[in-house]
């Protein structure tokens, strides 16, 4: 075990296998780094077998990375949802969702490759005006200086199938302070995909909204595709119940949650409707400290957050 390991778990990609250390700027991250790429895919490269292998990682962080202010005394900024019953409890420290609702075409697994092995996260169809935007974390697009390439989003994923096709990415974005520094604080990243047998992403499987600036302490619902044991990346999995905020490192939201690698860049709900299964965007899973378990943080959307989704949306 890496003897720089330190307490602050990142959930990256399907479980915790690979260490690394997340510095404030490393060689390759520095100050002016471009906070968008223009995305490599191979077309058929993801096949079932290579989507259920994806390679599982666990990265660390260290105490003192770059922590950039959060303004959150902005005034609210919403996107409204998209449109396209559940048996569940409130509050719910992670299980499968067995309901139906927009949110089981809207969420979906992210598959990249990352320094030569394939790995996978979670994403979230949102509206855009290009209605092709995939929201998800930052480390999910970058990670220690370099972008992954190989770039799919899978929505409604199940077991290796693709029920509404793989949705490759053209390019790929992160807020400037995750690009530049890799922040922690501003975990956010998005990918605008390519059209798929003529149609957009969000009219294919709706789209969910988005608000930023919106505050803390809400009641929160939290939604990925945890690979790790207990889990194993085939099912959609949430957590819900009354939300916090971090007061160690960072200035996230904090939530009970039991998921693990893969399921970072799923998205976090305020103002969930169970029968729907729309909900108001406000975050997506980011880390959780080793140290608090079955707790998850997500960062806060406030202006950097939008700034990074306006560049996309019009991508």
């Amino acid at each position: 075990m890496n003897r720089h390991r330190t307490v602050l778990s990142v959930l990256l990609s399907a479980g915790a296998l690979v260490t690394g250390v997340l510095t404030a700027a490393g060689p390759s991250a520095a100050a002016d780094a471009p906070a968008s790429f223009r995305q490599q895919h191979a077309s058929g490269f993801w096949t079932a077998e290579r989507m259920r292998s994806a390679t599982p990682l666990d990265v660390t962080a260290v105490p003192g990375t770059s922590r950039t202010p959060v303004a959150t005394s902005q005034a609210p900024t919403r996107i409204a949802p998209t449109a396209a019953a559940s048996p569940t409890a409130f509050p719910q420290a992670g299980g499968a969702w067995t309901g139906s609702g927009a949110v089981v075409k809207t969420s979906g697994r992210v598959f990249f490759t990352m320094g030569g092995r394939t790995a996978s996260c979670s994403g979230d169809s949102v509206t855009s005006a290009n209605g092709s935007t995939v929201m998800t974390a930052g480390h999910c697009v970058k990670y220690q200086g370099a972008w992954h390439t190989n770039w799919v989003f899978v929505p409604a994923y199940n077991n290796g199938s693709a029920p509404y096709g793989q949705w490759s990415a053209t390019k790929t974005f992160a807020t400037d302070q995750w690009a530049a520094s890799e922040d922690m604080n501003m975990d956010v990243g998005l990918a605008v995909v390519a059209p798929l047998n003529g149609q957009t992403l969000s009219q294919a499987v709706g789209a969910q909204g988005i608000l930023f600036n919106g505050g803390y302490n809400k009641k929160m619902y939290s939604f990925g595709f945890p690979a790790a044991a207990p889990y194993d990346g085939t099912k959609l999995v949430y957590c819900s119940g009354n939300s916090g905020k971090d007061f160690l490192l960072t200035k996230d939201h904090s939530l009970g949650c039991n998921m693990t690698g893969g399921s970072s860049g799923g998205p976090w709900f305020q103002d969930f409707n169970e029968a729907t299964g729309l909900g108001t965007q406000v975050s997506v899973n980011s880390f959780g400290y080793t140290f608090l378990p079955n707790r998850m943080y997500g960062p806060y959307f406030g202006n950097e957050a939008k700034a990074a989704y306006d560049k996309a949306q019009v991508s």
